[in-house]
């Protein structure tokens, strides 16, 4: 193995600078050219109409921070699978050929998988970093860490907005079908509410955990002041269990629906029943609030970070990890696996697993949820306090997120 190509692709968060920059460190041990593929799929599928690729030199590499998010190879939401081109896995087999490339290492999510298992399977020699700000693969998947802290430490700072205007705050976050960022998100930021796809959402008992504390936390306060904050997934189900869509915007070329509006849809259920409650004109004038025609309830505002939470530094663990998890993917490259996922690097031992396996999704585990009801934050449904059971160890066990 003389030659190798990097690409990355799906959507862009922390620690992916980190995974090409681990995989580079180690090539040039190896004596081994690393080349960027750019703009993920579309860059693969397009390869042999370059005219070059940039060779990641020592040189070249120091100008390369793995601090920073972000991809310096670029992205795309490509799907090679569903291209009607007949000749597409033979026009990519002729851009390596073209570059001489041996083999490709690739950071990238389920969907980014997926695609990597079709190539695998079509004799193209590759290997998986996992990537996905969502958590919601087998394994740790870079990005995750970066995502939490960044959207744990926003929701932090809307809580000063919160507590001067007295408002109800609901911070919207990505999650289309696992609500892993949410959660941790959400706990971090020591969110009152928590609303995940996996539980749907009973919106007249969030109302009564939002009232009850709402209203305690201002009369508790010597200026009349409070807040609550609720974390809301994108992928947030009702109560019939049905998700918040934007029936125009189509779907990307996964097939996936754009989700939209989950935020404003707890704003819009829960000032509907602050407005049809009768006691709330009553809380609001004993609390020194109420203002006829002006402001009779509680404001109910929606915040949405957007791809805020995917950009900017890469935590520490992510910058570790991503760099493990580069090295761990040329090492096992050059050994000669293919359609295989780094799951962990243990010591000197490099764990994987079949791709396949790896991208199935991962939920929120429901004991756990039940665990932080116990310490009193709301997830849309009646508490489900977890029955305990204890465990004694020999050897603790590695924890990821």
């Amino acid at each position: 193995m003389k030659r190798i190509g990097i690409l990355t692709s799906g959507g862009d968060c922390g620690g992916l600078n980190a995974v090409i920059k681990g995989v580079t460190l180690v090539a040039h041990q190896q004596n081994i050219q690393c080349l960027v593929i750019p703009n993920g799929y579309a860059g693969l599928y397009n390869l042999s109409h370059f005219e070059s690729l940039v060779e990641l030199t020592p040189a070249r590499l120091e100008i390369f921070d793995c601090t920073v998010a972000g991809s310096e190879a670029g992205h795309s939401r490509v799907n090679i699978r569903k291209l009607a081109d007949p000749n597409k896995y033979q026009r990519i087999r002729d851009g390596l050929a073209k570059f001489n490339l041996d083999g490709l290492i690739i950071s990238g999510g389920d969907d980014t998988g997926s695609v990597m298992v079709d190539l695998a399977e079509h004799g193209i020699h590759c290997v998986h970093v996992p990537k996905t700000m969502d958590m919601d693969l087998q394994t740790y998947s870079v990005g995750a860490d970066s995502t939490v802290g960044r959207i744990a430490s926003f929701a932090r700072d809307i809580h000063t907005t919160g507590r001067t205007h007295n408002r109800v705050m609901v911070v919207e976050v990505f999650g289309r079908n696992a609500g892993h960022t949410a959660f941790r998100g959400g706990i971090g930021a020591e969110a009152d509410a928590i609303l995940i796809p996996e539980i749907s959402v009973d919106f007249d008992w969030l109302y009564q955990h939002m009232k009850q504390r709402y209203f305690e936390r201002i009369a508790g306060s010597d200026v009349r002041a409070g807040t609550y904050l609720i974390m809301v997934a994108e992928g947030m189900h009702d109560a019939q269990g049905h998700e918040v869509v934007d029936t125009q915007a189509g779907t990307d070329a996964f097939g996936h629906k754009k989700l939209t509006g989950a935020g404003a849809y707890v704003c819009a259920e829960l000032s509907k029943r602050l407005k049809a409650d009768p006691e709330i004109p009553q809380l609001m004038q004993a609390m020194g609030m109420y203002v006829p025609t002006q402001y009779e309830i509680p404001e109910v505002r929606a915040v949405n970070p957007g791809h805020l939470v995917r950009c900017g530094q890469s935590s520490a663990f992510d910058v570790s990890f991503g760099l493990e998890a580069g090295a761990a993917a040329l090492h096992l490259l050059k050994a000669g696996m293919s359609g295989v996922t780094v799951a962990n690097v243990r010591g000197n031992t490099i764990e994987y697993m079949h791709t396949a396996d790896a991208i199935r999704q991962r939920h929120v585990d429901l004991q756990q949820v039940g665990w932080y009801e116990s310490l009193g934050i709301c997830f849309g449904r009646r508490p489900q306090p977890p029955q305990f059971e204890f465990s004694h160890l020999l050897k603790a066990p590695e924890r990821h997120l």
